[in-house]
């Protein structure tokens, strides 16, 4: 027999829609690479993360693919953690203070589809870029248009800015019910004997976590 209270399954998703909804107001500040402090709300960030899983879907990721992230802990990477795992994708958080050559083989173990880059680590994108096996369909920079910088691609990668994205996107996503035990987040370890080994994180160990 089972019961039948809260039956629904713990999502990361649901912890942004239930801040949106019940703390819609309150405010995330972060310190931005450009310079100026940003504030927005909890309601938001929410339907930014809505486009900004428009955005990836449109870049061809789908459910089970990894996109990686380099960048700090800023509102646009607040963001793409609810908009990749929402969506049903891999967010694979990428740690720049790695070795070049274990950020390279990290970046093809995880087979990332999109790779997401804050302004300060465009110079070690370039440098991790040119050492891949598989390179990613698209490189997005975490800035907008007026602060995007030249970035030497490999042939075939497509470079776009963080903000044209979203602003390009509808806020008509909406969030899908997955299965809880789906996979949401992926992190290599550093420090063990040979090659950094990917921690797989799902939906409900992350909400219970939270």
């Amino acid at each position: 027999m089972l019961g039948l209270m809260q039956e629904q399954p713990l999502l990361i998703s649901s912890l942004l829609s239930f801040a949106a909804r019940h703390h819609g107001d309150a405010e995330i500040v972060s310190l931005t690479v450009e310079g100026p402090r940003h504030r927005y709300t909890y309601r938001d960030a929410e339907r930014r993360a809505r486009r900004l899983a428009v955005a990836i879907e449109r870049l061809g990721v789908r459910r089970g693919d990894r996109v990686g992230t380099l960048a700090w802990n800023g509102y646009r990477h607040y963001e793409l953690y609810f908009a990749v795992s929402g969506m049903g994708a891999v967010i694979h958080t990428i740690n720049p203070r790695l070795f070049d050559e274990q950020i390279t083989y990290i970046v093809d173990h995880a087979e990332d589809r999109v790779l997401f880059a804050d302004l300060t680590f465009v110079p070690l994108l370039e440098r991790v870029l040119g050492g891949l096996d598989r390179p990613p369909a698209a490189v997005v920079v975490m800035t907008d248009r007026q602060h995007m910088p030249a970035v030497a691609l490999p042939a075939g990668v497509a470079l776009h800015a963080y903000e044209d994205l979203v602003a390009a996107a509808d806020e008509g996503f909406v969030w899908p019910t997955l299965d809880e035990n789906a996979a949401a987040a992926l992190c290599y370890t550093s420090g063990t004997t040979g090659h950094p080994k990917g921690v797989l994180y799902s939906h409900r160990s992350t909400v219970l976590h939270a």
